[in-house]
């Protein structure tokens, strides 16, 4: 994925680089107790199996985006507005989604145009290059789509935890089918739930 995420670098990159102004209701995805985020929905009930493409083409970051934003409309989660706010958002703000080696986090502000809080996972047939100097190319675009500053919180955190887990990471990269991605993510939710260690 174009190197190792080092320890704390993805879940510390998920409040998002602070020039996007656009973007601070991302930010309090680490901050929020863990007791608050048992109410929000859990990383398997924002991503459905519709949203999760792999291996897909992509000639460049914006077509990289855009497989992103239709998955989501694919999903039922977005319309295909949200799709150009988010192409819109890197084209206005640079590269900054990039969050980590290989990894690009694509969004936009909340809008009518989300219809439910949810993600996509889409992974690329060849890595693209948005711009970032140091975390590029990309891999993979996890989509994601955000009615209010809350709904995500938990989703993302654990997102956070799984791309960190070198072991996790590569399972999740090498899956040949969307239920394959879903079977680590449930399995990691799993043994978060029943308090067993996650190394």
């Amino acid at each position: 994925m174009g190197g190792r995420c080092e320890s704390g670098m993805v879940e510390r990159d998920l409040h998002v680089d602070a020039r996007a102004d656009d973007a601070p209701w991302i930010r309090e995805v680490t901050s929020t107790s863990a007791s608050t985020e048992q109410a929000r929905p859990r990383l398997s009930a924002l991503l459905p199996i519709a949203a999760i493409r792999l291996r897909i083409p992509a000639m460049d970051w914006r077509a990289a985006v855009r497989a992103s934003g239709e998955a989501l409309v694919a999903a039922g989660i977005t319309t295909p507005a949200y799709t150009d706010q988010m192409i819109a958002t890197v084209e206005q703000l640079g590269p900054y989604i990039v969050i980590a080696p290989g990894i690009a986090l694509a969004h936009a502000r909340p809008s009518e145009a989300v219809l439910r809080p949810g993600l996509s996972w889409v992974t690329l047939a060849q890595p693209v290059r948005f711009g970032h100097k140091d975390n590029d190319p990309v891999t993979l675009i996890v989509g994601l789509a955000a009615p209010d500053s809350s709904s995500h919180v938990q989703g993302l955190a654990t997102l956070a935890e799984l791309l960190e887990d070198p072991t996790r990471r590569a399972a999740l990269m090498a899956a040949n089918t969307p239920r394959d991605v879903l079977g680590v993510i449930t399995e990691y939710e799993r043994r978060d739930v029943r308090g067993v260690g996650r190394g």
